[in-house]
């Protein structure tokens, strides 16, 4: 694939509990860099963290070319709005603009409904770019996370 190609056939569908092990292995792979870095790297603890706490019925799948499992997010109601997790692109498929899209069509959802949406990340992780770019900005911080927010847009 070409570097300057735009990734734009994709859908999103429920997850089921069949896609857990999929999404566990995706999330090891994706934040291994930063967990290793922030020096939180388990092998075990980060896909056993997942299984855990595993609840189908605000993930999705990201299906991209019709077929192919190129990633998940949720988006979790919560008293105040919502919280955006989980939110993995497979590598082969990060900088094609997949990400973006997915982001793009879940805020307009938000922001139609007039509601805040609230995320953490990992310390250093690019992704935190990726947020900053769709109008997050930074709540709060600690050593290991960064907390973000995004009030709705008109």
């Amino acid at each position: 694939m070409e570097t300057n190609t735009r990734l734009t056939d994709w859908t999103l569908r429920a997850a089921t509990p069949a896609d857990v092990e999929a999404i566990v292995e995706l999330r090891a792979v994706v934040m291994r860099p930063d967990l290793e870095r922030l020096g939180r790297f388990d092998e075990h603890r980060v896909r056993q963290r997942f299984r855990d706490a595993f609840v189908e019925r605000h993930m999705a799948i990201i299906m991209a070319e019709g077929h192919h499992f190129a990633g998940c997010v949720a988006l979790r109601p919560a008293a105040d709005g919502h919280w955006l997790e989980h939110f993995f692109i497979a590598p082969e498929l990060q900088g094609l603009g997949l990400g973006s899209a997915v982001l793009r069509s879940l805020l307009a959802r938000t922001d139609a409904d007039g509601e805040l949406v609230r995320l953490n990340v990992l310390q250093g992780s690019a992704a935190q770019r990726l947020y900053e770019r769709h109008g997050f900005t930074v709540e709060t911080e600690d050593p290991v996370d960064v907390f973000m927010v995004r009030g709705p847009r008109r």
